[in-house]
């Protein structure tokens, strides 16, 4: 077993004013979409220049904290929308916990249609270009997630098993850990290999959909389900019941893809 880091989650605290570990992950995974997603090659195709990604990221955080924040209580909380109603302040309380990466993945797919409506960016090329850094973001935030000890792993016997500060007597997986490898650094290299060569537009936010959710699917089985949720079919997780249905997006659009291709083939034939 190994102890558990005792980090503290605020790294510097002036009055009543905090600046936490898990926010500036937020803050370092914008930074890296603005700094690298327009020198993708893709980004010099559609016109995605460094002037317009700052707009962009305006969009992409609002989009990402609306949804993250509804998509917790719409798929996390919904057996608890009685306390909301009593206390409505609590829903805006993202300072109390409570984010759903599908929630600001959603959020941020609308707040990019709404951007590339007003811009007249090909809205499945920037989507890929997002793609691409979105990893290192999604990595950071697992990180920011093992500091303030919450979203541990299942009890284990494993050598470098950890007690959390409330995860009650037993030694757990740092699951945590696992997600920034396989949802950051993992598929980060996925796609950045995927997005060196010219690809039709839509296709590398495709594999980002498939590979996030086999990712995400398969370490959830390390993963201790929500309080307040448990197991919700059979022995699946509401994230396993999420990250099917992007992967299954993600095969309809392959298929959809294919079948736009379809006429074109044959008239070369």
């Amino acid at each position: 077993m190994i102890p558990y880091p005792q980090i503290r989650p605020e790294i510097i605290t002036i009055g009543p004013i905090s600046v936490r570990w898990y926010g500036l992950m937020y803050v370092l995974g914008f930074l890296s979409t603005y700094y690298l997603a327009p020198r993708l090659p893709k980004a010099r195709d559609i016109g995605l220049t460094s002037e317009r990604m700052q707009d962009l990221i305006l969009y992409l955080a609002v989009g990402l904290v609306l949804g993250a924040r509804l998509g917790f209580l719409v798929f996390y909380q919904y057996d608890n929308w009685s306390f909301y109603l009593r206390n409505p302040l609590e829903i805006i309380a993202t300072w109390h916990g409570g984010m759903s990466f599908h929630g600001g993945f959603i959020g941020s797919v609308v707040a990019g249609w709404i951007f590339c409506r007003r811009t007249e960016l090909p809205f499945w090329g920037l989507a890929d270009c997002v793609a691409v850094t979105a990893p290192i973001g999604l990595g950071l935030g697992r990180l920011g997630n093992f500091i303030n000890g919450e979203l541990y792993g299942r009890p284990s016997t494993v050598p470098w098993a950890m007690i959390f500060p409330d995860g009650g007597p037993f030694p757990r997986h740092p699951s945590q850990i696992y997600e920034a490898l396989g949802e950051g650094v993992v598929l980060f290299a996925i796609l950045w290999w995927m997005s060196r060569r010219p690809r039709e537009n839509g296709v590398v936010v495709t594999a980002f959909l498939f590979f996030y959710g086999a990712i995400r699917f398969f370490l959830e089985f390390f993963r201790e389900p929500d309080e307040n949720l448990g197991f919700v079919w059979r022995q699946g997780t509401m994230g396993q019941v999420l990250c099917t249905a992007m992967m299954l997006v993600a095969v309809f659009l392959y298929w959809q893809r294919r079948i736009r291709r379809r006429p074109s083939a044959d008239v070369r034939k």
